[in-house]
């Protein structure tokens, strides 16, 4: 799977990954000790890669789950949307990017927000489109949900796992009627 080469002088991070089943596709996640790190769909493993080499000055990566995140993820798709509140994260990234991601985890299952909502929330009522470029750097897709954030019209915009999953996933919470 991923792995970063060894650089001189520094200590590999310990990193677990694991791969869940699902009706949108396989989800790859990865856990440090503490918390969820990252978490894409299947065919997105290498902008996971990208993500976690830029954070990551060198790590190892182990399979297993010691965190139990893919349950909590796995009790979600089965229909407990409030599973993933109780999973930690540990996305990294800038402190814009952590109050973006802080304040999407706060938008409730079956809701959406837009961009503009987002970012006034934040207290940056002027930086929809910084809140767009935060949102499409989430290394922890569906629990950081930034596929709960619509364009103005209530539109789905862009989506790195594709507007389909995004309609799925929203179809799942009762935001949208048709999947």
């Amino acid at each position: 799977m991923m792995r970063t080469a060894p650089r001189k002088g520094s200590a590999a991070v310990e990193l677990w990954a694991g791969t869940i089943h699902s009706e949108i596709g396989p989800l790859v996640m990865v856990t440090d000790s503490v918390a969820l790190c990252a978490l894409d769909f299947g065919n997105c493993e290498e902008r996971m890669n990208q993500l976690l080499s830029r954070r990551f000055e060198r790590f190892e990566l182990h399979r297993e789950d010691p965190l139990r995140a893919g349950g909590k993820v796995e009790a979600y798709l089965a229909g407990d949307l409030h599973a993933l509140d109780e999973i930690k994260v540990n996305p990294g990234g800038t402190e814009f990017q952590q109050t973006v991601w802080s304040a999407l985890r706060e938008i409730p299952a079956g809701t959406t927000r837009t961009y503009a909502q987002l970012a006034a929330s934040i207290g940056r009522p002027s930086a929809a489109r910084a809140v767009g470029l935060a949102n499409g750097r989430n290394p922890v897709a569906i629990v950081i949900p930034c596929h709960r954030l619509v364009g103005s019209n209530g539109t789905l915009t862009g989506y790195a796992g594709g507007l389909a999953r995004k309609r799925w996933l929203l179809h799942h919470e009762g935001t949208m009627t048709t999947p």
